[in-house]
């Protein structure tokens, strides 16, 4: 059951003078970096927002680490202000240092990372927020999720859960048709250093220790996930004469599309590079026995690929130094952060740990390093469009679904928060698929796979990543943008204007022929490239390594004055022309699989000739096309092939029915 366009409510705050009650359209729980999106997209389309943090001061807070972006993680951030997101903006007005990473390789994996001044991105995001209109900031613990049993759209006779809203601590009511779930690490959260556990969420906020008792009794099943950050270190008390500076790039290249580059061209602070050694690994094999994490306190379960520096000594016992990054916390502050060297050890194995370090031998420890565990669910009960599949009208996003990291969160948090505002208009979801962007890789791996520790994104997880590039984001995605209603249709004009251009000048530089001629041929050599032997077109001569757009400039005296974004586009689609083409042909291949949709009531058990174990996993998981079961664990190519005739067979049958 759907609500339709004529059922939004009123754009006002009903207040009911009798037991405080609110009438909303939608509720976001969490203002951290997934709530922050979903509730600015919420309130962007029209509809009566509240979002719920437990601080007014910890909105999009930082945490952990003060940075933005890095490998794959600055797809998701330019992927996300594509289609209308706040982050590539937010930290375009407040980074210190920027830097391209991996620009030594191919541009699928070029990434952009900035450091934030953290306490400028808290602010600025959170004025975003305070001056948008129909969204309300709330500061308060949602203690209760509310619900009700409805008739069922899918199945005559049976009822279904809906939600219908959340009360606060203090017993307030807000009403409301749809429900964002961005908790981040603060259900049931505690922190642990060495045998200290604090029951609070990260630095030392409230935790909420309510709201999950309620999630179980509405049928939700919690489990729990961990998470560390290192310490916070006093810059005065560090020697960086001993550490290798790292600076930002010469030319600084923003997250946001709509940024103007030159606009944000200006000094930035250096990071720092150091090593763990022998001395700092002996302290911490000595002083395993006092680690949570190896106590058996933690409950638990961490991140593989964010490992703490007790693991790295534990599982890289071969290693003998691990890099350490001191980065600023931000420009108001001497805290540094001490990238790489997460722990959750005694603190006073903690400085004796840290003064092992190269430049760190007198340091002064502002903030201890710590693990914080807390509730979350397997995104398995989630469907694509991150709406739970046991109760309607309610969303989520971040790290409540089993993910780290900010980038994740906020993408996230977009998407649910979109689908939740589709939901009460009664518009078609948005799902983004693999083959289109690093956030359906992301959602897709979420809800189809059996994450058991913190989902990471990496590029390695993305089959299509030359298809995926950072620097086409705005190609890709600016249309389902525009097609929700977060891009304007000016924007959306440029963007096709930009395609048009890109597409002109390919096809201008593979016409263009170029003869064998002596004048040609010194030019080329004098660039340090071969000379003709026959005619040759623009385009072929653009492959070659040594050679750019620029550098062919002379000997294309008439070509258009294009921006340097185009330009860009053409040079990476001409030389990697045969690579992208043999990308395009495998989604082709698998987009056959993901538009067979799996009918919602199906009996698996009457599929016969299907595995036991996938019959398992497919009733498990609810997957809801042929594509998504393809990639479940456990169920195999010869599965998906039973389950095709299944669907053939079936759909035979309704046709003949009809």
């Amino acid at each position: 059951m759907r609500f339709s366009p004529n059922s939004v409510w009123a754009n006002k705050m009903d207040l009911k003078c009798n037991g405080v009650e609110f009438d909303m359209d939608v509720a976001v729980v969490g203002a951290g970096h997934a709530g922050c999106e979903a509730a600015l997209a919420c309130s962007r389309l029209g509809l009566e927002t509240v979002v719920f943090t437990v601080s007014v001061d910890s909105i999009a807070l930082m945490p952990c680490n003060p940075n933005i972006g890095g490998s794959s993680k600055g797809h998701l951030v330019r992927e996300l202000d594509a289609m209308g997101g706040e982050m590539g903006k937010n930290i375009d007005k407040t980074f210190i240092q920027s830097k391209m990473l991996n620009t030594s390789k191919g541009p699928a994996v070029h990434s952009l990372r900035a450091q934030a001044d953290k306490k400028d991105y808290s602010v600025e995001m959170r004025k975003v927020l305070e001056s948008q209109e129909h969204l309300t900031i709330k500061q308060a613990e949602v203690c209760e999720l509310l619900w009700e049993e409805i008739p069922s759209d899918s199945k005559e006779g049976t009822f279904e859960k809906r939600v219908t809203g959340v009360k606060t601590q203090t017993g307030a009511v807000y009403h409301a048709k749809a429900v964002v779930l961005c908790t981040g690490v603060y259900l049931n959260s505690r922190c642990l250093t060495g045998e200290s556990i604090v029951y609070t969420g990260p630095n030392g906020l409230q935790a909420a220790t309510h709201l999950s008792d309620s999630l179980r009794a509405a049928g939700i099943n919690l489990r729990r996930f961990k998470t560390g950050t290192p310490a916070r270190m006093d810059g005065k008390t560090i020697d960086f004469s001993k550490m290798e500076e790292q600076k930002g790039d010469e030319r600084i290249v923003p997250f946001s599309f709509s940024t103007d580059p030159d606009s944000i061209q200006k000094e930035q602070v250096s990071c720092w590079l150091t090593h763990t050694n022998k001395k700092t690994h002996d302290i911490i094999r000595a002083n395993l026995d006092r680690s949570p994490i190896y106590a058996g306190i933690i409950e638990g379960t961490g991140p593989r690929y964010c490992p703490s520096i007790e693991d790295k000594v534990v599982k890289f016992a071969e290693k003998e130094s691990h890099q350490v990054f001191i980065e600023p916390e931000g420009l108001y502050t001497d805290e540094m952060y001490v990238d790489g060297m997460s722990s959750s050890l005694p603190e006073d194995v903690q400085l004796a740990m840290y003064r092992t370090v190269p430049g760190l031998e007198n340091c002064k420890i502002v903030r201890n390093a710590y693990a914080i565990e807390y509730d979350c669910i397997n995104a398995k009960d989630l469907y694509p469009h991150l709406e739970f599949k046991m109760i309607k009208g309610l969303f989520a996003g971040g790290q409540f679904n089993g993910s780290s990291g900010y980038e994740e969160a906020a993408a996230q948090g977009f998407v649910a928060g979109v689908n939740a505002a589709m939901e009460i208009l009664g518009k078609e979801f948005l799902v983004l698929k693999r083959s289109e962007s690093y956030i359906g890789v992301l959602i897709d791996d979420l809800v189809t796979k059996d994450n058991r520790e913190p989902y990471r994104m990496m590029t390695s997880r993305a089959e299509y990543r030359l298809l995926l590039r950072q620097d086409n984001a705005d190609l890709r995605l600016r249309k389902y943008g525009h097609k929700v209603g977060l891009v304007s249709d000016e924007i959306y004009s440029g963007v096709l204007k930009k395609q048009e251009m890109i597409n002109t000048e390919i096809d201008r530089l593979k016409e263009i022929m170029l003869g064998a001629g002596k004048d040609v041929c010194s030019y080329l050599e004098s660039m340090g490239s071969s000379p003709l032997s026959t005619a040759t077109s623009l385009a072929s001569l653009l492959c070659r390594p040594e050679l750019d757009y620029e550098k062919l400039k002379p000997l294309d005296p008439e070509r258009p004055d294009l921006p340097k974004d185009v330009i860009e586009q053409v040079q990476i689609e001409i030389r990697y022309e045969g690579y992208i083409k043999r990308q395009e042909k495998q989604v082709r291949e698998q987009e056959r699989l993901e538009v067979k949709l799996i009918p919602e009531d199906i009996d698996y058990d009457d599929v016969s000739s299907l595995r036991l174990e996938a019959r398992q996993h497919l009733k498990d998981f609810r997957p809801v096309s042929v594509g998504q079961a393809s990639r479940i664990s456990g169920v195999s190519p010869a599965d998906i092939s039973v389950l095709l005739v299944y669907l053939e067979k079936l759909n035979r049958k309704n046709l003949k029915n009809d």
